[in-house]
């Protein structure tokens, strides 16, 4: 067992504590506001004190190297990306942070301060930094499968729809966020209205950065742990921590990084909806010429013009529509490859990004407006657009062709 003793600071200056005792090591948890210049300058204070052997923070390695390595987007190649279906991927971890910069930017500290204050610190003065969240991409994909499939378009809208809102942030409402009481009351909300949303988001990483605290502190490495993390996980993992470590963390770790992959059925749909369309043109052929021609052409139109519609709507160059409109035919035909591969190619092809549509990336998504400005987000926008075009266009067309060959 483990024993548990609460230093919360009365001082408001102070963000909310925990020192939780589990065997021979004692952690010690700050909950932080992620846009605080007091939660950062608390983290500096803490670490320079020297009283702590090790540093764990809520950030995953993808999200360490985001913030240590801000330009690292740009040495990526984005046609892969594209190709390695990860764009939505990308663009919901966008979208996911434009609220926290639009907060940044009303309050001037940027997005992370008092991670990145860790981290600094922890190499100044050569204490072991251990990583201690679930792959930001592994939570995402958790939260969206968690979700009923009729659900999930609302989901997508909802976090796209966060980018419209121009709210102010007061100093005062940011500084109370590191009590925690305003976070865990508007997360004991979330959870009523929406359980499927908040165990993955919530519960599951709560679990999860106990789980890597035992992985990462075998045989009490470590004997004194400064633990920084958000405010809103302060009483989770306050409550997991107090009870004993699981004799092979490792594996319930990975139980909660597993992401339920889609049934052979649903993997099988596309085909069938291929095959069918097919067998479409061969009756309507069958029946009458005429016919035939008249289900291939309102195909082509249909698919044609809501995929070109999406990629216009995202600004895409006037070819890059144009080929969207030629391609979304096609390639709804085929489910090996979908017609945002060849907008996005497209689009790249004739707007390259520029170095400095990178380096403002993540302040231009704080925006609706920067979305469409920034080369490297209207070209997920062109992605994203024109593969939702194409979806609709195969439904509506795939129903039309039905209907004619029915009714």
């Amino acid at each position: 067992m483990t024993d548990s003793q609460d230093t919360i600071a009365e001082d408001v200056t102070h963000g909310p504590r925990q020192v939780i005792d589990s065997g021979d090591t004692r952690y010690t948890l700050l909950g932080t506001a992620h846009v605080s210049r007091a939660s950062a300058d608390e983290v500096s204070e803490m670490i320079r004190s020297g009283e702590f052997d090790a540093v764990a923070i809520e950030l995953c390695p993808a999200r360490h190297k985001s913030l240590t390595e801000p330009d690292a987007l740009a040495n990526q190649d984005l046609f892969e990306v594209f190709r390695q279906g990860k764009a939505g991927m990308v663009a919901a971890s966008l979208a996911l942070g434009a609220f926290q910069q639009r907060v940044a930017e009303q309050s001037g500290i940027e997005p992370g301060a008092e991670m990145r204050a860790a981290v600094n610190e922890c190499q100044r003065a050569e204490l072991p930094l251990l990583l201690i969240d679930r792959d930001v991409g592994i939570t995402l994909k958790r939260i969206y499968t968690n979700v009923p499939w009729w659900q999930r378009a609302n989901l997508i809208a909802g976090l796209f729809g966060s980018l419209m809102s121009r709210q102010k942030v007061s100093s005062e409402e940011i500084e109370r966020l590191k009590q925690g009481d305003v976070l865990e009351s508007t997360f004991s909300e979330f959870a009523e209205q929406s359980e499927t949303l908040y165990t993955p988001l919530i519960t599951e990483r709560d679990r999860y950065m106990a789980l890597r605290l035992a992985e990462d502190n075998p045989a009490n490495r470590y004997r004194n742990v400064l633990v920084v993390i958000g405010a809103g996980h302060l009483k989770g993992l306050t409550g997991h921590l107090e009870q004993p470590f699981p004799e092979a963390p490792g594996r319930e770790r990975e139980s909660l990084e597993a992401v339920r992959q889609r049934s052979r059925w649903w993997k099988a749909v596309p085909w069938m909806i291929t095959a069918l369309v097919l067998i479409g043109f061969v009756i309507g052929f069958s029946r009458d010429t005429e016919l035939g021609w008249q289900l291939i052409i309102e195909w082509i139109l249909i698919n044609g013009v809501l995929s070109g519609l999406g990629a216009a709507i995202a600004l895409a160059h006037p070819l890059t529509v144009v080929a969207t409109f030629f391609a979304a035919p096609l390639t709804s035909l085929n489910p090996t490859i979908g017609v945002g591969m060849v907008s996005a190619g497209v689009e790249l092809s004739l707007r390259r990004p520029k170095v400095r549509d990178f380096s403002r990336l993540r302040h231009d998504v704080a925006s609706a407006k920067g979305w469409w400005r920034n080369r490297v987000a209207r070209t997920l926008l062109v992605f994203l657009l024109s593969t939702i075009g194409s979806a609709a266009g195969t439904w509506i067309a795939g129903l039309r062709i039905a209907g004619q060959l029915l009714g």
